[in-house]
This record gives C-alpha cells, structure tokens and sequence, in this order.
C-alpha cells in the first residue's frame, strides 16, 4: 500500500484529496493545525491525522519520521490568507506565511526525500494558486509565497527526474473552501461593496466559466498525478482557473 502525507487537510481542497487518496487505496497521514474531525472523513480506517503547526520546522521533520513508512505521495497545500494594503501588511504575517506556504514544503519534501529516492518513485504536488501565476490587489504576501512554491516545484523536477520523482503544481482559480469564503468578507470590507459583487465582480471577473471551483475538482487532478500514467508529468504548473488565465 502507498502512503500519502496531506497537509491543511482538515478542509477544503485538503481534506478532498486526502479522502479521494483513501478512496483509492492510500494509507492517508492527514495533518492540520486544527484538529480534524475523523468522523468527517470517509474511509476513515485509511486516514491517521496529526495537529501540527508547519511554521515548526523540527516538529514537521519529526512527523514525517514517526510515521513509520515512507512517504510515496507528499501533498503540500495548507496555507492561509491575509488581505491588506502594502503599507499596513504586518510583518510578523508576511513571515508566517512564507513560513506555512514555501518553507514547510520544502522541509517536508527533505524529509520524504530520500525515501522516495530509495523506491525509485514519488510524487510531490504543491497546491499552489493562479496567484502563483497572476497577482492581485491586497495579497503581496500569499502571492510571493505561490509564485515561489512554483519555483520551488520547478527543481525538485529536475532534482527528482533520474529517481522517478516527478514534481507537479497545481493552481486553481477560486474554490469554494472556508479560506475563499473568509475572502469574500475581506474583500467587501475592503472595497466597500456587497459579498456577492465580489464574487461576480472580483472572483469571477476574468474567468471564462463564472462559478467557483469545488475542492473535489482540485482533488480529482491530484489523484491523476499520484498515477503511473503521470510518470512523465512534471516540473508543471497544471492551471483549473475558469479560464483566467487564457487572457
């Protein structure tokens, strides 16, 4: 059986992929900073979860050791967003984020390395954003941080390739998570204007099909990742955006 480390899986985007990963066969470490509620997760009997704080480098090495088996699938997509103007963005978040979004992953990524080395195969995929490829107002630091985690995906692909690690990035346009819907509230404070005409009118004004994005279509594209038929597949950046970025 392959195991599986997903980490912001207690929601969203991460709990859809550790389900589906389960679903599939998957020995599943979930690991949030919020405790994950079990009952909540099908296939339950395939997932162990752990509560972790991924700005604590140390404590991520440890995880990754304790639980035994090798990782084969490394899924780096906790994350978290704080939306404000340049000059009053705190310092002190702009480190957490950086710390959460691109540190962890890497340091997480050292530490299921040399296993995977050792198979002869692995996959890591960073759930990164269309910000990782576009920017928008108000978001300097969560934006930084996915334009780097792409960077960073881009040479584990090429460090990975002779040791049959491929490296993907995925990067979704909105999705109807609870991160997307603390947003919305952020930004018609921000803006002054009704919730719904920041979906309408910020979320979905460049996308082509105008509906925000469910966590299962972003776990569906991981799940093609983690197969054999993807074994050349990598050093990408895999876009589901609504057709954003096509402009």
């Amino acid at each position: 059986m392959r195991t599986a480390l997903v980490t912001g899986a207690a929601s969203g985007i991460g709990k859809a992929i550790a389900i589906q990963l389960a679903q599939s066969g998957y020995k599943v470490l979930a690991v949030d900073q919020h405790v994950i509620a079990e009952a909540e997760l099908t296939h339950s009997k395939s997932i162990e979860t752990a509560t972790i704080d991924l700005s604590d480098f140390k404590a991520c090495r440890a995880l990754v050791k304790d639980f035994g088996a090798g990782i084969d699938v490394l899924v780096n997509n906790a994350g978290f967003q704080h939306v404000c103007a340049i000059e009053d963005f705190p310092l002190a978040t702009w480190q957490k984020m950086q710390d959460v979004m691109v540190t962890a992953p890497f340091v997480l990524t050292q530490a299921v390395w040399p296993a995977m080395k050792a198979k002869g195969w692995g996959r890591i995929i960073n759930i990164a954003s269309v910000h990782g490829l576009v920017a928008s107002l108000y978001k300097s630091s969560y934006i930084t941080a996915k334009h780097g985690l792409i960077g960073l995906t881009k040479t584990l692909a090429l460090e990975g390739g002779e040791h049959g690690i491929t490296a993907n990035a995925i990067c979704p346009g909105y999705v109807r998570t609870p991160l997307v819907e603390s947003q919305i509230a952020d930004q018609a404070r921000l803006l002054n204007i009704p919730e719904e005409q920041v979906i309408s009118d910020v979320m979905l004004k460049n996308a082509a099909i105008k509906r925000l994005l469910s966590a299962d279509e972003i776990a569906a594209m991981a799940l093609y990742l983690c197969t054999d038929a993807a074994g050349c597949v990598t050093g990408s950046s895999w876009t589901i955006d609504q057709g954003w970025t096509a402009q």
